[in-house]
Order: structure tokens, then C-alpha cells, then sequence
């Protein structure tokens, strides 16, 4: 089976499988550790991880590397206000962040790189770069990318399509660096005083790499010069994968990714998220107001990846009710979560959600065809058509665990602990049974208070009765 999914570069719906016929190697650009991920870069997150889950449940291995930008303007800039050394300060967030990814499930990646440990690679490529003359050492030690040795750059973002000034393109055109054109983009930035003493030598002096250049230098260590898909949110297809497609390229002379995959934005109440606004929230924030991560994943994952999402607290406790419903039907069937091996998942009866996810990631169709089966399957229960018939239960319970290990969704069932009836309480009970039998009715409705008064509430049911504890 083969996951069709748009393609931000063709802008058309390809199918996905794997160059070398083993597994599709994939990139995803991660966080810049420097503060706490808000839940709008958990959407991108969230959707690569569902995409991964989906090439596994349909039999396709990955290889799936997501990096961490732990030195840039924000890392350097933060940590020296609070008066801690880089590599401690990131240190920090890094952990935050993956302890967020576990907490949403997130499958961790096979690799997961980090810029400072891979200063020689971004060297090396920087280096490969000048011998071709694509790139250009100025006065001060930095070195920059040369746009114009680079006749396709624009054509991810359809840049030439849109007519703007480069003033406004150019996000570091207001930078002080010294270049020969503003489109041109750092690789290597000169040792400045604000630095401190985050910089590394190089040969053409002390600096740190540029943004963009760490990217192409990571992935292709562990994927190649040449590899399937790349991914990121679409605020990253302008400048950064633009420039990394340009640098790339202009050294290998090959396709850098075959597939762009970009996750939309995430707003909320309508509105963009902004520190401003008082609308970033995180794990913590939501988790402060009593959600869970699971709930929060839901709802990451129910829109469309291609449309911005619009963040509510009704939408969330929509997506608490959604979780509690298949709660029930896991508790019904008598299900027990256990992830299985993605490789070897059945659909089964859910075969019809795993076909949602394979036409260009539909989650909210899926999900939708996941709640149809999941009410058609208890009306089939409740009518005894499963009385009997263990091998379909298993089907079910198979299917289930298929459609959420594809969603990445965890559904533990509560199971009630069995309580202790003091025997005083059981003959007290059995008396007030067999007045109800006898249709004593003073006396059952006597025992019966008596029993709430000490705590004790009975269920009456056609054959037989049931204790409970009243409070």
C-alpha cells in the first residue's frame, strides 16, 4: 500500500515510497531549544509523527531524522541573559522537549542530531561551496551563499510567481554583515563581541555556522546527498528550506528531497498565536487546566495538515468526549491496549480509516470512518452478534490497535477494582432481596435505607443483585 501526500514543490498529490526500496528516509527540522515548544510547533510535530506511523502500519520501514538548532541567535542571546553557558542552557529545553514528545506519544526519531555537534560536517560543506565559487568569504571572516550561482532558487516557494521588494523577502537583509547582494544568506558568521564565547575556528576565522547550512549538513550526513521527503511547518518553506534546497544542490548537483511535506499553521480562537496575545500556550499551560496530552493530540491531529487549524477550549473539550468514547468501546469489546509491532498491524474491519490516511494523510476522514465503525460495532455487541464469536473480537481488537498506533493515540481502559463486602453488609442485602422477591415491600425499602446509612448502595437487576459503595 503507498501514502499519496501532497508535495509542496510540484504542488500536486504524489505517491511516497522509499528511493532505495527498503525505507523512506525522511527529514524533519526540529526546535530551536531556547524556550519551552508551544502547541502550534507540537502540530507540525504531531502531523510527522502520524505520517510516520502511517508508512509503518502499511509495512513500510522509515528512517526518520529531526534535528535541534542549539545555537543560533535566540540560543546564544538567552542563555547569556541568564548568565548560564550555551551547551547547559539548551541542555535544559532540549530535555523539556523531549519530555513533551513522550508525554504526546511522539515516536522518537531514529536520529536526532544537534547542530554544535556537528560544526566540522557544516565546515566541510561550507568549504565545497566556495571550491565551486557558489559561495564567498567578505572582509570581516563571514561567509555567504551567492543566490545568483543558483538559477532555480525561488521555485519551492514560486518566489519569481510573487512580486516583492527585497526588503521583504530577505529576512536578513537588516543584519550587520557585510555581503555583495541582500538576497545572499549567511553560511558562516564572523565572531561578534555579542558572542561572548560561543564561536568555533574555522578557516576563514572564528564564527558560528548559519541557520540554514546546519540543516544541509545534518541530513545529509544520515540520509544522503539524496534522499525522500523533508518536512517542516509552512513558515520554513521561505527562506530556510529554499535555502537549503539552493546550498544543497549546488554541491551534490542531485535532487535534494524528492517530497516536501509542510504542516499549516496552528491558530487559536481564531487568531494568530502571539506572546501578545497571551495565546502561546504549551503542554504545561493546558495540562494546568486539567487536559490531557492525549486529548491535546487529538485534537493536533483531527484537522486537515494542508488548512490551518483553529485552537479552541471547545474543540479541546470536543476532543476529551472523542477520547471518552473510545474509552467506552475499548471497555465494551473488553480491549487491552498494547502497541504492536507498526510493521505487522491488521486493519481488519478499520481497514476503511487506514485508506482515509493513505489518500494524503486525511485524518479528519479517518477519524470520521474510525467513529462510524466504532458506533456500527457496538450496535452489533449490544444485538449479541459477537455472543460466541472470539475471532471476531480479535479482528476488532486488532483493528483498533491498528488505528491507534496509526493516530498514535493511547485508549487505557479503567478496570474497576473488585470491592471487598463485609458479610454483615452481603446478609443484610440478601435479606432485603428476599423481601423484594416476597414483595415485602416495607421491608425491602426499610433494608434498603439501612443500607445506604452505612454506605452501601444495591442495584437490583432481573435475577440477581449488586453492591455497590454509595459515595
Amino acid at each position: 500500500m503507498v501514502l499519496k501526500l501532497y508535495d509542496t514543490l510540484t504542488r500536486k498529490v504524489q505517491d511516497v515510497s522509499p528511493m532505495d526500496g527498503e525505507s523512506v528516509r525522511f527529514y524533519a527540522c526540529g526546535p530551536t531549544v531556547y524556550g519551552p515548544a508551544h502547541i502550534g510547533n507540537f502540530r507540525t510535530f504531531v502531523m510527522q509523527d502520524v505520517f510516520r506511523r502511517v508508512m509503518e502500519t502499511s509495512g513500510i520501514k522509515t528512517f526518520h531524522v529531526r534535528n535541534l538548532t542549539d545555537v543560533d541567535d535566540k540560543t546564544i542571546r538567552r542563555s547569556q541573559e541568564e548568565g548560564i553557558r550555551l551547551q547547559d542552557f539548551t541542555a535544559i529545553w532540549t530535555a523539556r522537549f523531549q519530555n513533551d514528545c513522550e508525554l504526546l506519544n511522539l515516536m522518537i526519531p531514529h536520529k536526532e542530531p544537534s547542530a554544535v555537534r556537528h560544526i566540522p560536517e557544516q565546515i566541510g560543506l561550507i568549504e565545497r561551496l566556495i571550491e565551486k565559487d557558489k559561495a564567498y568569504q567578505t572582509k570581516d571572516g563571514s561567509v555567504y551563499f551567492r543566490v545568483e550561482a543558483f538559477a532555480e532558487y525561488g521555485r519551492l516557494s514560486r518566489l519569481a510567481d510573487r512580486e516583492i521588494t527585497t526588503s521583504e523577502t530577505f529576512r536578513e537583509s537588516s543584519d550587520e554583515y557585510d555581503r555583495d547582494s541582500a538576497a545572499d544568506f549567511a553560511l558562516w558568521k564572523a565572531r561578534k563581541i555579542e558572542d561572548g564565547e560561543n564561536f568555533w575556528d574555522s578557516p576563514w576565522g572564528q564564527g558560528r555556522p548559519g541557520w540554514h547550512i546546519e540543516c544541509s549538513a545534518m541530513s545529509m550526513k544520515y540520509l544522503g546527498e539524496s534522499f525522500d521527503l523533508h518536512s517542516g511547518g509552512v513558515d520554513l518553506i521561505f527562506p530556510h528550506h529554499e535555502n537549503e534546497i539552493a546550498q544543497s544542490e549546488s554541491v551534490t548537483g542531485k535532487t535534494f528531497a524528492h517530497h516536501w511535506f509542510h504542516i499549516a499553521h496552528l491558530m487559536v480562537e481564531g487568531q494568530k498565536m502571539s506572546k501578545s496575545l497571551g495565546n502561546l500556550y504549551t503542554l504545561s499551560d493546558l495540562a494546568d487546566r486539567g487536559y490531557q496530552p492525549q486529548e491535546i493530540r487529538y485534537l493536533l491531529l483531527s484537522g486537515n495538515f494542508r488548512q490551518p487549524l483553529n485552537f479552541t477550549f471547545d474543540s479541546l473539550g470536543a476532543a476529551q468526549k472523542a477520547i471518552s468514547k473510545l474509552t467506552d468501546f475499548a471497555s465494551k469489546f473488553e480491549f487491552e491496549y498494547a502497541a504492536c509491532s507498526p510493521l505487522k498491524c491488521k486493519f481488519g474491519p478499520f481497514y476503511a480509516v487506514q485508506e482515509a490516511l493513505l489518500e494524503d494523510l486525511n485524518t479528519p476522514e479517518a477519524l470520521g470512518r474510525l467513529f462510524r465503525l466504532v458506533r456500527e460495532l457496538t450496535d452489533a455487541w449490544n444485538r449479541g452478534e459477537f455472543k460466541g464469536q472470539r475471532s471476531k473480537i480479535i479482528s476488532v481488537h486488532e483493528g483498533f490497535q491498528s488505528c491507534l498506533d496509526a493516530f498514535g493515540l493511547i485508549v487505557q481502559v479503567k478496570k474497576e477494582e473488585p470491592i471487598e463486602v463485609p458479610s454483615d453488609i452481603q446478609e443484610l442485602a440478601q435479606k432485603r432481596w428476599q423481601a423484594k422477591v416476597e414483595k415485602n415491600w416495607a421491608v425491602a425499602d426499610q433494608l434498603r435505607d439501612e443500607l445506604l446509612k452505612q454506605g452501601w448502595l444495591i442495584k437490583d437487576g432481573k435475577q440477581a443483585f449488586e453492591l455497590c459503595k454509595s459515595d
